[in-house]
């Protein structure tokens, strides 16, 4: 499915949502997913690959999160850092 879906098989996780248009891979925290839906980049989705111990749901610090990457995923399925 995340293949079909156009996510890099590098940035594949254990979880993939849909939502407003956009795909959702991994353990993102949720001020990366409000940006995504305020901003509207012209992108596929987000991505945290991997699972992280201490990223969102998986507990840990949430001062921590940000420095985990948050990953923009293009059309072309090439991966950009996605700020927020």
């Amino acid at each position: 499915m995340r293949a079909e879906l156009g996510i890099p098989a590098g940035a594949f996780t254990c979880h993939t949502a849909l939502a407003e248009g956009y795909v959702i891979e991994g353990h993102v925290p949720v001020e990366a997913i409000e940006q995504l839906f305020a901003e509207r980049p012209d992108a596929l989705g987000i991505v945290v690959p991997g699972m992280p111990a201490d990223s969102p749901g998986m507990g840990g610090d949430p001062s921590t999160w940000a420095s985990q990457g948050v990953w923009l995923i293009s059309h072309d399925g090439e991966l950009s850092p996605f700020e927020y």
